[in-house]
């Protein structure tokens, strides 16, 4: 099993899952060449994804889809609502629409849509099982509610979002409509926000922990890591590796 965060953050976001026959992207908020360009980095021919699934239409999620779908005949796995708002998904014939809930199969991996909370259409996360274990992927939420949290159970590996430091963000640069939005339950977690939603998801089988979605503004990889150190220090099920990810970077797991 491979897992690489091509980019987080709020300029651009995408996901590299690799486990037994299956390579896909979650996300493609890069341009498509810039994705092709990360791809390489990690020793991945684009060619050979073989399919994109999206959580939701915010810019930073979306940018490269359409390209990337008519380069590579890529298919993009979508929530039926949003399948229908999209102005530009690459190519209708490459769409598959999914329900919130719905389970489907991409070759060996079986993949669970489940609904999250952002002020978008439909917005989901995904965790994806097969015989290399369990992946559960849920950022940009509001509040962890408790479907998330029931979906998210037994993964070998978690991708989520601590977005921003609550002092930075309210003492920051934003203006107090936005800081509002940030923090309300359609927003984004916070550090403090995303060690709870960890603490709740700790067994004996966790691997890894990929830190998501980081502010450049309101936040800082040091704080995000105290607050998740804070969680891991104060108990002994499992001792995981954290990893943040990076906006300008890629960041790597492999097993």
């Amino acid at each position: 099993m491979r897992i690489c965060l091509l980019a987080s953050g709020s300029k651009g976001n995408s996901l590299l899952v690799e486990s037994g026959q299956t390579r896909l992207l979650i996300d493609a908020g890069l341009s498509a060449r810039e994705l092709r360009k990360r791809l390489d980095l990690v020793g991945v021919d684009a060619a050979s994804l073989n399919a994109l699934l999206i959580t939701h239409e915010h810019t930073d999620h979306v940018r490269g889809l359409g390209p990337l779908v008519r380069q590579l005949d890529l298919p993009v796995y979508l929530q039926t609502d949003l399948a229908r708002k999209l102005p530009d998904v690459g190519k209708p014939e490459c769409v598959h629409e999914f329900a919130d809930g719905e389970e489907f199969t991409v070759n060996d991996l079986t993949v669970r849509p489940f609904s999250i909370t952002h002020d978008s259409l439909a917005p989901v996360g995904f965790t994806l099982s097969g015989e290399q274990g369990k992946v559960g992927v849920a950022t940009d939420l509001g509040i962890a509610t408790r479907l998330v949290k029931e979906c998210l159970q037994d993964c070998r590996v978690l991708v989520l979002e601590t977005n921003h430091d609550e002092v930075m963000l309210r003492e920051g640069p934003y203006p107090w409509s936005l800081k509002q939005r940030v923090r309300s339950n359609h927003g984004h977690l916070s550090n403090s926000a995303g060690g709870s939603l960890l603490q709740d998801l700790l067994w004996q089988g966790l691997d890894t922990v990929f830190l998501g979605h980081l502010s450049e503004t309101n936040n800082c990889p040091k704080l995000a890591l105290d607050a998740i150190s804070q969680v891991l220090d104060k108990q002994n099920v499992c001792a995981p590796e954290v990893l943040v990810g990076r906006q300008n970077m890629p960041t790597m797991w492999a097993a």
